[in-house]
């Protein structure tokens, strides 16, 4: 150490580098003693193995060596220009197909929506009919059978807007207790405009009704009870004309249920009843 104590700080740093070299150089020359070394000795071969650093050449090293260029790969393909030929006539088929289905369904919706339209419109009514006036004359005299009468008024609504009814034929009869008392012809065939009314009035004389002692006894005993209750009953053949066209033949009941007092006339509860209509 007094040696090397005269040595400028720098000058011993080189000497410690040279000293390390040549000790690592007798290390790696030196043979091998058949002893096994220490941990402390293969501790300093190992860092005197890190110490190496690795070497990268690059291209300024070489510049004679040509640079390699990228070669272009070829297009790999999978089926032929047949086959995507007839994939793209494939799909204009099913474009074309389609067009035309969206324009049928569209057409077809809009001539449903057309005819629902109409329908709804020209959609014919059913008539509407009301009881007015109903009369038995005679029921408070016992013998009142031998002369028995009935008078009735009905009213008859065409409601449809643009539909008219033709009556061909029209026949009333009167029941009492689902039995048939009276039946005859109302009206002669007419034709009836759409919204408008028609007033039904008809008389039962003698000739056309079938009432007896019997039937008219059944009369005064329920007469005492307050009521006399009977069923009218219109059947007509009828047909609807819409517009220019008409349709075919509908054979129509009218039941009407009406109430009488003591003294043979409608009660005021039963005035102006709807009467049920069905076709059969």
């Amino acid at each position: 150490m007094a040696l090397y104590s005269f040595l400028s700080p720098m000058q011993k740093d080189i000497k410690f580098l040279v000293d390390h070299v040549i000790g690592h150089y007798i290390s790696n020359t030196s043979v091998s003693s058949p002893k096994k070394s220490s941990p402390k000795t293969f501790s300093k071969r190992k860092m005197a193995r890190s110490d190496r650093l690795p070497i990268r050449y690059t291209l300024q090293d070489y510049p004679n060596q040509p640079t390699p260029q990228p070669q272009p790969q070829p297009i790999k393909r999978h089926h032929t220009a047949r086959y995507y030929a007839h994939r793209v006539r494939e799909s204009l088929t099913n474009r074309v197909i389609k067009i035309l289905c969206t324009i049928f369904l569209s057409l077809l919706l809009f001539v449903g929506i057309v005819l629902f339209i109409l329908w709804l419109s020209l959609r014919p009514h059913r008539p509407r009919f009301h009881i007015v006036d109903f009369n038995v004359p005679g029921l408070s005299q016992p013998s009142g059978f031998e002369n028995a009468q009935i008078t009735f008024n009905v009213t008859d609504r065409n409601s449809n807007p643009h539909i008219g009814i033709y009556y061909d034929s029209m026949v009333g009869s009167v029941f009492y207790k689902d039995q048939q008392i009276g039946s005859a012809p109302l009206m002669d065939p007419f034709y009836q405009e759409p919204k408008t009314t028609t007033i039904v009035y008809s008389t039962f004389g003698a000739a056309t009704l079938t009432v007896n002692s019997n039937r008219w006894k059944e009369f005064m005993d329920a007469r005492q009870q307050g009521t006399v209750i009977f069923r009218l009953e219109i059947t007509s053949v009828i047909r609807f004309k819409v517009t220019t066209w008409d349709t075919k033949h509908h054979k129509m009941h009218v039941n009407c249920d009406v109430a009488v007092g003591p003294d043979g006339t409608i009660l005021p509860t039963w005035k102006n009843k709807k009467c049920p209509v069905y076709f059969s």
